[in-house]
């Protein structure tokens, strides 16, 4: 599996998934990312996320479409 680190900013808590997708260029809308999600292609942390609002932290991970994204 492709392993891709997203990095936030320092003043950033956490990005939800739906902006991680869009960042990371695996979803090319906000609605491409929302279908996805909501028909549960995605993974955090291992385990199948239906919210696209999901707030991923630094050492969190995402996987989509054969990529892992682990935000930083």
């Amino acid at each position: 599996m492709n392993r891709e680190k997203i990095k936030i900013r320092e003043t950033e808590e956490y990005i939800r998934l739906d902006n991680l997708l869009k960042l990371s260029g695996t979803a090319e809308t906000g609605g491409h990312a929302k279908l996805v999600i909501q028909n549960g292609e995605v993974k955090v942390n291992g385990e199948v996320c239906t919210m696209r609002g999901k707030k991923l932290r630094r050492g969190d991970t995402a996987e989509f479409d054969g990529a892992v994204f682990e935000v930083c």
